[in-house]
């Protein structure tokens, strides 16, 4: 039988469906993927650490002109959903219970209409004063070039986790995931931690379908059940016309 016939016949079955996300899942909306080839990575750009929480209270002023240029926060509100994420919301449309655990910061699961989104890692939408906490919008933080709290003129804080910082929502992502019928995971490298210990945790899970979908190999494509190393939405176009 077809992989891509077994995943679309996985997908119609299975009534509570976890995706776990990652840049792959981006890239065709114009959003560059830090990790792949002739990513930001390969451009030999220290991501990890001018996007750290080290960095940020080192010097926030320098942290913030590469995070804007990394990030091209400028065109963010250019940036607009693929195939990829409204493939996803129409799974939720058609009465399945669609559960997103994104690593993405783009906001473009949101942006598609999906409901349940966990942003694993924050997002670029919005900063807040690390002194009164106070919350500020995209438009608030592309006014200034260095942002600052209108209220005591602390630089602002991107709500993005930094490296170094801690991930958000993960005893609700290891339940949900095991909660599921289908766990699918679309366009990560599965290289950061703890978010890569996700498909660790449901291994022995044999209720759940586990399908991965990257253009690459990860070190563990051996957990899953169904491997596809393709783009997001060729998969996914595919899976789609079963």
């Amino acid at each position: 039988m077809d992989t891509y016939l077994e995943i679309a016949s996985a997908i119609n079955k299975a009534k509570k469906i976890t995706v776990l996300t990652g840049a792959g899942i981006s890239t065709a909306s114009g959003i560059p993927d830090f990790r792949s080839r002739n990513g930001l990575y390969d451009n030999h750009i220290d991501v990890e650490s001018v996007l750290s929480e080290r960095q940020f209270q080192r010097d926030p002023d320098l942290f913030w002109k590469y995070y804007k240029e990394i990030f091209k926060i400028k065109l963010t509100h250019q940036y607009e959903p693929n195939f990829g994420h409204s493939f996803l919301k129409e799974l939720e449309e058609q009465g399945k219970e669609v559960t997103i655990l994104t690593q993405n910061v783009d906001g473009l699961h949101r942006k598609a209409g999906s409901k349940d989104v966990f942003e694993l890692h924050g997002t670029i939408e919005q900063a807040f004063c690390p002194h009164c906490h106070q919350q500020y919008s995209l438009d608030d933080v592309l006014r200034e070039e260095i942002p600052r709290c209108h209220n005591d003129s602390i630089i602002l804080k991107p709500d993005v986790v930094l490296f170094g910082g801690m991930v958000k929502h993960m005893e609700k992502a290891y339940e949900k995931t095991v909660e599921s019928d289908l766990f699918l995971t679309l366009g990560t490298s599965l290289n950061v931690y703890p978010v890569s210990d996700i498909p660790s945790y449901v291994q022995h899970a044999t209720k759940i379908v586990k399908v991965i979908i990257n253009k690459e190999p990860t070190r563990y494509d051996r957990l899953f059940n169904y491997v596809i190393h393709d783009d997001i939405n060729v998969a996914l176009n595919k899976i789609k016309s079963q």
